[in-house]
């Protein structure tokens, strides 16, 4: 298998991932929205596979999730969200691939990745807000949504995510290298 094959397949499994991870917390939205379960396997696929598949993996997964089980809803999460996760899967793999590839800069990579991610998260709920007269957000929303609100899956993610890349690390299977 070619690694072109290999890239495409896994970011297929990480897509997969991204749209099913979601049920884990979906009996309980206040869960699935404080952990995040979809931003850790596109966060993945930015590192695992690389830049470009990152952000198209993580552009997708929302809009085909809503497209298929029609969570999450399209306007303006799930717009949002495209933006925010294509964000997390190209910082995340451009940053990995520039730094050197020792643990401190994995987390380096996690955390400016997920800033990063915020941070578009929060221009484009303010240019929605700005188009749809009935979108009301303020700075006191982003930083609500973007961080307060978000504390349990940031966690969650610096905890998960390296450990991960680690053992993939590992396991020779990052393509990203």
């Amino acid at each position: 298998m070619n690694s072109t094959t290999k890239k495409i397949t896994f970011s297929g499994l990480f897509l997969a991932l991204a749209l099913l991870l979601p049920f884990l917390t979906g009996q309980i939205p206040q869960i699935g929205s404080a952990l995040s379960p979809m931003h850790i396997p596109v966060l993945l696929c930015g590192f695992v596979i690389g830049a470009p598949y990152g952000l198209i993996v993580g552009f997708i997964a929302p809009l085909l999730r809503f497209m298929l089980f029609q969570m999450p809803p399209i306007f303006p999460v799930g717009t949002a969200m495209a933006f925010e996760l294509a964000a997390y899967g190209l910082t995340a793999g451009i940053l990995y691939k520039m730094l050197p590839k020792k643990t401190p800069y994995i987390y380096v990579s996690l955390i400016l990745s997920m800033l990063i991610g915020r941070v578009v998260w929060g221009v484009t709920m303010f240019v929605i807000s700005f188009v749809a007269v009935k979108i009301q957000f303020s700075l006191a929303a982003f930083v609500a949504g973007a961080f307060i609100q978000a504390v349990p899956g940031i966690i969650l993610h610096i905890i998960l995510i390296p450990v991960i890349v680690i053992a993939l690390k590992k396991a020779n299977l990052m393509l990203n290298e």
